[in-house]
């Protein structure tokens, strides 16, 4: 039965490497993946899903306002489909999450879904609520703190690498931008880079 997963964690997890790891399984066995990514993130090259450890697949990609649901519907009229992997799946809009279930329950396609939960902000991004709110299965990638602690949160540091506490929603960025902490962490990296978030953070 086709379900709608959706992988998450923070950044540097290994999300986009287990997601081509299962991408080369079906593969193996004779089936056809379907591999997409968001348009925006182009860190590793147009269509371009990459892992740090080196491996890499060409994808199509996603943008806001496409129909996942027609897209979905013409690739499955072209060839045959197993499955569908979407990497960067925090860059869907909620929308486009309502497609993509559209597309298991009518087309028995099953979607797989990698992405981020939360922000730098600690606040869920709009696809990812979406995602957690929709799929019927979800599974946690872990990645730990340099405590030692599982990590749940992320920060962004500037070009000084100093702590960011406010800004866009969406900036692309790697290791030099992004550094996942547990949320003993991330509270105090966050209170001590901007007094005003003391009392949210610290009660």
């Amino acid at each position: 039965m086709a379900k709608l997963y959706f992988h998450y964690s923070t950044m540097n997890a290994g999300k986009s490497t287990i997601l081509l790891q299962a991408a080369h399984n079906y593969r193996e066995r004779g089936m056809e993946p379907y591999l997409l990514t968001a348009q925006l993130d182009h860190r590793a090259g147009a269509g371009r899903i990459a892992s740090r450890i080196g491996i890499g697949e060409t994808a199509d990609t996603f943008a806001p306002g496409d129909d996942l649901f027609q897209r979905l519907t013409a690739r499955l009229s072209a060839s045959a489909c197993a499955c569908v992997f979407l990497d960067e799946a925090q860059f869907l809009e909620p929308d486009q999450v309502w497609q993509l279930a559209r597309a298991v329950d009518d087309l028995a396609l099953p979607v797989m879904c990698y992405g981020l939960r939360v922000d730098f902000q600690g606040r869920l991004f709009p696809g990812s609520a979406a995602l957690l709110a929709l799929a019927d299965e979800m599974r946690e990638v872990r990645t730990i703190c340099h405590c030692g602690k599982k990590a749940t949160m992320v920060v962004r540091k500037d070009g000084d690498g100093r702590v960011v506490t406010d800004g866009a929603q969406v900036q692309i960025g790697g290791n030099e931008t992004y550094v996942s902490l547990c949320r003993r962490h991330w509270r105090e990296a966050v209170a001590g880079s901007d007094p005003s978030l003391r009392s949210r953070c610290n009660g």
